[in-house]
């Protein structure tokens, strides 16, 4: 992996509250990972497993704690793996919200 500047693969408003000349995407690849797959579209997450390939992707999906619902069920369909597989969703699991009354 190169030293690619991080605009220049992913549209601004994802790392809106960072500042992308300082951030190392090789070095915080599993935070750039989360936050494409959790706020991108589907141009980024198409450039994001260009960059880092299939592997890396699976691993840190899998892994990661938070992820919305509707992008848990994108990852699952992207990386082929079932979402009760995800860590994100066994943590939900294990937290159910509030009753609504």
């Amino acid at each position: 992996m190169s030293a690619t500047k991080i605009t220049a693969l992913f549209n601004k408003r994802i790392f809106w509250d960072v500042n992308p000349d300082t951030l190392d995407i090789d070095a915080k690849s599993s935070f750039v990972i989360e936050r494409v797959f959790e706020r991108g579209d589907v141009e980024d997450v198409r450039q994001c497993r260009r960059y880092y390939g299939d592997a890396v992707i699976r691993t840190t999906l899998l892994n990661a704690k938070f992820l919305p619902l509707h992008r848990l069920h994108l990852a699952s369909a992207i990386i082929d793996e079932p979402v009760t597989s995800f860590k994100c969703y066994t943590l939900r699991q294990s937290n159910p919200g509030l009753y609504p009354y």
